[in-house]
């Protein structure tokens, strides 16, 4: 398995950011990593389809949102929180406090 491309902090664009947060299956994980270290993929959103999944997973990472760590079969994520309150202080504290919506 190759290894994803992450952006570099420096490469992070917020509005890239803010289109990925911008759905709510992609909020609703973002929100589900800002309580845990490091989650498995097919554990976040189970009610939904791994195709569905791997589309959102990859707008996340592509976005700077989240780091993969794939291992064995199984994929773990990370939310980029050090990154983000870098490049944008207050961003993701903010969207992630906002009222959840029906996804």
């Amino acid at each position: 398995m190759t290894t994803p491309h992450h952006p570099s902090r420096d490469e992070i664009e917020l509005v890239d950011v803010l289109a990925a947060l911008g759905h709510p299956i992609r909020l609703q994980v973002a929100r589900a990593l800002s309580s845990e270290t490091e989650c498995v993929c097919g554990d976040l959103v189970p009610d939904v389809s791994r195709s569905t999944m791997t589309t959102h997973w990859r707008a996340l990472r592509e976005s700077g949102v989240t780091w993969e760590r794939p291992e064995g079969r199984k994929i773990y994520l990370k939310l980029r929180r050090e990154d983000l309150d870098a490049r944008f202080p207050g961003l993701l504290d903010s969207v992630l406090a906002g009222e959840p919506s029906d996804a």
